[in-house]
């Protein structure tokens, strides 16, 4: 019994290198595969869990749509060689499952988005500290 759980083991192992060494043969065709599929138009349960690719540029950003007349990401963007990062990913993976969730454009998910890092941190929905021993000289 113990020599057919090391064989078994053994080839998964060596399968498992094997695959992991040849990825750039099989990946691509399995891309092409999954893409002919047409998965993102369909609908199946837990699909809005998928990973989806967040843009890594301050364009990849607008052309995502988390860009608009209040929030111009397009004077961030100097020319087509502007290689800084974009904005944050985490509050891009936050804001954008707003937008799905709630049904809403950018800002008003930027908004909620605000409020509930405000609230997090204890910060009123005015901008003011939530602090009982906060005192302000105005």
């Amino acid at each position: 019994m113990a020599y057919l759980l090391y064989t078994v083991t053994f080839l998964a192992l060596i399968l498992g290198t094997a695959l992991y060494l040849l990825r750039a043969r099989w990946l691509p065709a399995l891309q092409q595969a999954v893409a002919r599929l047409e998965l993102e138009s369909m609908w199946f349960p837990g699909r809005d869990y998928l990973y989806t690719h967040l843009p890594s540029t301050f364009a990849g950003d607008a052309e995502a749509g988390l860009s608009s007349s209040t929030f111009d990401l397009s004077g961030n963007v100097a020319d087509e060689g502007d290689t800084r990062a974009g904005l944050d990913d985490a509050a891009k993976r936050e804001i954008l499952r707003i937008m799905k969730r709630r049904r809403v454009r950018f800002d008003e998910a930027r908004r909620v988005y605000m409020e509930q890092r405000f609230q997090a941190n204890g910060i009123g929905a005015d901008g003011r500290p939530k602090d009982p021993k906060f005192v302000s000289f105005s």
